[in-house]
């Protein structure tokens, strides 16, 4: 079981929406949590045309989304809205799998003309899984260096998001680190176990 599972929408091997989840997640670990990453580019193609919720992926990812206390999710504006690869993926869930847990959606686009699909797209979507949404983050790819193992150039957007996750970890219980990616339906995820106390995200 993991505390926190960050599901990224964005179907693209390197992202801006990945690397800033990516980065989330470590910051995390710094706080002892334990962390699995999700990933719609790890699902085969034919499992969301197909709706194959059955699928033992699927159903390994339900189940780490059952078990966790919270959840990060995040994903690109494309074409005016969220991610409809993502979109593919969650209408795989039950609709009540996000039930009581907190739930911190993260945006990134190219334009501030769509900060607010986070708020009147996004969300709702995320409110249909029964989660407890948060206020969550638009930030912008010009804000964003996804070759940098903290992402977020800008100085205002990364006191936001750390503002942001620093309320959602309040909700959490503290636990040892622990962080998989889930990218192979034969295994449960590569495993890295450090040795971190808790404290304040700064």
């Amino acid at each position: 079981m993991s505390d926190v599972v960050i599901i990224s929408g964005n179907p693209n091997e390197i992202s801006e929406t990945e690397q800033v989840l990516k980065y989330l997640g470590l910051l995390l670990i710094e706080e002892g949590f334990s962390v699995k990453h999700i990933s719609v580019k790890d699902i085969p193609p034919e499992t969301l045309f197909n709706t194959d919720s059955q699928n033992p992926l699927i159903q390994q990812m339900k189940q780490s989304i059952h078990s966790s206390h919270g959840i990060i999710i995040g994903s690109p504006v494309l074409q005016g809205s969220f991610s409809g690869v993502l979109k593919a993926y969650i209408d795989l869930l039950p609709p009540n799998i996000f039930e009581q847990k907190p739930v911190l959606p993260i945006m990134t686009g190219e334009s501030l003309d769509y900060h607010f699909i986070l708020e009147y797209s996004f969300k709702p979507l995320l409110a249909n899984l029964k989660g407890l949404c948060m206020k969550g983050a638009y930030i912008l790819n010009n804000h964003i260096d996804k070759f940098k193992e903290n992402p977020i150039i800008d100085r205002e957007t990364s006191q936001i998001i750390k503002k942001q996750l620093s309320h959602f970890t309040s909700i959490l219980p503290s636990r040892s680190s622990n962080v998989i990616y889930m990218n192979d339906v034969k295994l449960k995820g590569h495993e890295t176990f450090l040795s971190k106390s808790r404290k304040p995200i700064n």
